[in-house]
This record gives structure tokens, C-alpha cells and sequence, in this order.
């Protein structure tokens, strides 16, 4: 088994990856970050308190942890990581999970990357605009008469953060002086599609498109497989024969007022929004791995299409100890006529943890073969308290060990929280107390 770090681990990159990994018999996973964030409650091994990477005490850093920890890959989950690691990786103690340096460099600077591709069709036209352009405003206004829009953004950068439409000079003048790192392509109307991709040893093994139905801050919450076009897998091709790939890596291109293609970036790094292609069967990260292993990897994918909508996702730390939990059956582990899922999951990871189960019900028909014919292993229950409905919970239980219950009943809650003191969930609260890290 090795040992990966992923960092930062709070990233959308970084909780793929975690989900991408968190399965795997061959990787422990362990979690990096320079400021606590989301990861703190997904990665089980958190080491926080990293250097930013402009800070010179990075490096020593990142061998120290590696010596501790005994890590054998870094796996670096945002752009200013990928290109920083990449420069350092002769120097790190551990293999760094990045394609070669002069990919990374030229694919975190737009203006590198279509300076690279000039002369291919699928470039954007680019404005040879800058902040010092306006000290000549015949100049501006020579390059851009006819052209608005115009669209603006970051020359360094991911997302939508700092772009901008400009109507007219003065619009190109107020967001070059508010953002000098600007650069100024030609207005792209249409939709926007990323293309996964994956390539081992110089060969371009994968290559599917996601639309990107919805978009939030720059990150895609809703998105679509559809079927990729031949002149999109042209351009991968292209770009896989410029550019060195060691595993995942993704584009994305617009159609502009011609309806042709154009490129908006490439990115060397899994994107968060991977994981659309991953539940067809293309593991991004773990293939990745793979390959920095040396190991050889093939690819098998579903043809089926698939959406993906994400939303904020609550976890939670709940500062509570307990070693019991009593809980109800009607209406709590049976609902609506089914069997609670999401209460099972918790029960398990119960079982995981040496947490004591006892089920306290007042369930009128014989509960040992309603639990059988809802396949629910009795042996799941340390003990099981049956009782009629005249009998009052709480002198059926004891506070020996630390214990919660769970019940949907208000009034059973109530009782119980006076009378025992101990705390109460409702079927709503249980997300706090599942333990997401892995």
C-alpha cells in the first residue's frame, strides 16, 4: 500500500480525489492543507498547518511530513500547486503527481497556451491589449473597432474569478486598470463543454465531453456526457502531441459566433466535475496513479448517460461521546414502508466503531420476523427491548454507557432527554453523526 498526500485536500480537486481513492486497497489517503477548510472533515489522516506555496519554507516542510508520515506520492489538487510542485519535484522526497514541468507552466498561463497553439484553428482571437495600451487610445480603439464584445479575463487564474465584458473603450480601460493580469479575447455566445481526457506514455487513451449545463463561481454544478464530436477528438490529438500528459488532464472550448470550436483552457490536474466520467467507469485519479507507478492501465467505460448535480454538502463534528445507542424501529429504522437507508449507514459505521445497538420498540407485530422479512440481520442489535405501548421507555434503559437515542417521536425525546439526561436525535439530525473521513 502507499501512501498519497493529497494537497490542498480541501480543494473541489482534493475532495475528488478523496472520493475518487477512499476505496482503493492500494492507497492510504492522506489530507494537506495551509488553512483548515472542508477537507479537515473528509480526510481521516488531516495534517494541517502547510506553508502557502510562495513561502520558503515549503519545501522543508513538505520532506519533513514526508519523512514522518512516510509518504510515497504527492498528489497536488489546485493550479498554483500543480505548476509549484512540478518545479520542485527534484527536490521532494516523494514522487510528485504532475505531468512534466513545461506542461504545467505553459497550461497555468492562458497567454502561454495560445501563444503555443498560434497558428491553430481552434485559438481564440486575442487583442494585443494591455494596461500601457492606453497611453495611445488610437491604438485601443484601432484594435477593438468592430470587435465588441470584448471578453476579459485573468491571464493566471481557474473559474469565472476577474472575468469581464467590455461594450466599449472605456469598459476595456476601467477593468485594465482595475486588473492589469487581464487579457482580451474575442466573445465567445455559445455553450461550454469540458473534455476529460487521459493519456499514458504519449498515447491519448481517453477523450469524452461534458456540457456544462450549470455553473456556479466558475465550477460546474450541473453537467451532462454527451457524445464526442470528431473535430473535438482532433483537437485533444493536437493538443496530446504538443503538450506531455501523464495522466488525467482536461480542455475546454466554446463554439463562437460561427459555431466553430475554440479553446478557453487546458488544465493538467483532475477537475472536480471528473467525477461525471468517473461513475461511467473512468477512475481519473486512481488511473493516474497507476501510471506514475509505471504500472500499465487499460480503459472501460458505460456508454450510458449520465448527469451530475451537486449542491453544498453538509458534514459535520459532533463533540459527543457515546458507547450505546438506543433507537426506536417504527417511523426510525422503518419509514414511508422502507427501510432507512441513510439510520443503516450510521448503524454500520456503529458496528465499525464498537458502539453498542439496542433497539427499544413498540412494534406491535412479532419484530424478530418483521426484521427478517425486511433482510435487517437481528445479530445487527446487541439486544433488542420489546414493549407494549403502556411501557414507558426510559425504565427500560440505563445509563451505565454513555448513550444516545434516536426516536422520531417528539414526546419520546422529550421524556427520555428529561429523564436520562442523555442526548436525543430526531431522523433529520442523524447526518451529524455519520463520520464522513476515510
Amino acid at each position: 500500500m502507499k501512501n498519497v498526500l493529497v494537497f490542498p485536500c480541501g480543494s473541489e480537486i482534493g475532495l475528488e480525489i478523496h472520493n475518487a481513492l477512499k476505496y482503493s486497497k492500494d492507497f492510504k489517503l492522506f489530507g494537506g492543507s495551509s488553512v483548515d477548510d472542508h477537507g479537515k472533515f473528509v480526510y481521516e489522516n488531516y495534517i494541517p498547518d502547510i506553508p502557502f506555496i510562495d513561502d520558503d519554507n515549503l519545501l522543508d516542510c513538505l520532506n519533513n511530513i514526508i519523512e514522518e508520515y512516510d509518504i510515497d506520492l504527492i498528489y497536488p489538487s489546485h493550479d498554483d500547486v500543480v505548476l509549484k510542485l512540478a518545479e520542485l519535484k527534484n527536490d521532494l522526497n516523494a514522487h510528485v503527481v504532475v505531468s512534466n514541468d513545461e506542461t504545467c507552466d505553459i497550461c497555468r498561463s492562458k497567454s502561454k497556451t495560445y501563444k503555443y497553439f498560434k497558428g491553430c484553428d481552434f485559438i481564440p482571437k486575442v487583442y494585443d491589449i494591455s494596461k500601457d495600451s492606453f497611453d495611445d487610445l488610437s491604438y485601443v480603439e484601432s484594435i477593438a473597432e468592430g470587435e465588441f464584445p470584448i471578453f476579459l479575463k485573468p491571464d493566471v487564474g481557474q473559474g469565472a474569478k476577474g472575468v469581464a465584458i467590455a461594450n466599449s473603450v472605456d469598459d476595456l480601460r476601467h477593468h485594465f486598470f482595475e486588473n492589469p493580469g487581464l487579457i482580451a479575447v474575442e466573445y465567445l455566445p455559445n455553450d461550454e463543454y469540458t473534455i476529460d481526457c487521459f493519456s499514458a506514455k504519449g498515447e491519448l487513451l481517453y477523450c469524452e465531453m461534458r456540457e456544462r449545463i450549470r455553473v456556479k463561481d466558475g465550477i460546474s454544478v450541473n453537467a451532462i456526457t454527451i457524445e464526442t464530436e470528431e473535430t473535438v477528438r482532433e483537437i485533444a490529438k493536437t493538443i496530446n502531441s504538443k503538450l506531455t500528459f501523464d495522466g488525467a488532464w482536461f480542455f475546454q472550448l466554446k463554439k463562437d459566433r460561427e459555431n466553430q470550436y475554440k479553446l478557453l483552457e487546458i488544465a493538467p490536474r483532475i477537475a472536480g466535475t471528473m467525477a461525471l466520467h468517473r461513475n461511467t467507469g473512468i477512475n481519473f485519479p486512481l488511473l493516474t496513479l497507476y501510471v506514475h507507478l509505471g504500472v500499465d492501465v487499460s480503459i472501460i467505460a458505460n456508454k450510458n448517460r449520465l448527469t451530475i448535480d451537486r449542491a453544498l454538502t453538509n458534514r459535520f463534528k459532533y463533540e459527543i461521546d457515546y458507547d450505546r445507542v438506543y433507537l426506536d424501529f417504527d417511523d426510525t429504522v422503518f419509514v414511508k414502508g422502507k427501510i432507512n437507508t441513510y439510520l443503516m449507514m450510521f448503524l454500520y459505521q456503529c458496528v465499525n466503531e464498537g458502539k453498542e445497538i439496542i433497539l427499544i420498540t413498540k412494534h406491535i407485530k412479532d419484530i424478530d420476523e418483521t426484521l427478517k422479512g425486511l433482510k435487517i440481520d437481528i445479530n445487527l442489535f446487541d439486544k433488542i427491548i420489546r414493549l407494549t405501548k403502556e411501557d414507558n421507555k426510559s425504565e427500560f434503559m440505563d445509563n451505565e454507557k454513555a448513550s444516545i437515542f434516536i426516536d422520531d417521536s417528539f414526546s419520546e425525546r422529550l421524556a427520555i432527554s428529561n429523564e436520562l439526561g442523555i442526548p436525543v436525535f430526531d431522523l433529520d439530525a442523524i447526518e451529524s453523526l455519520i463520520d464522513w473521513r476515510m
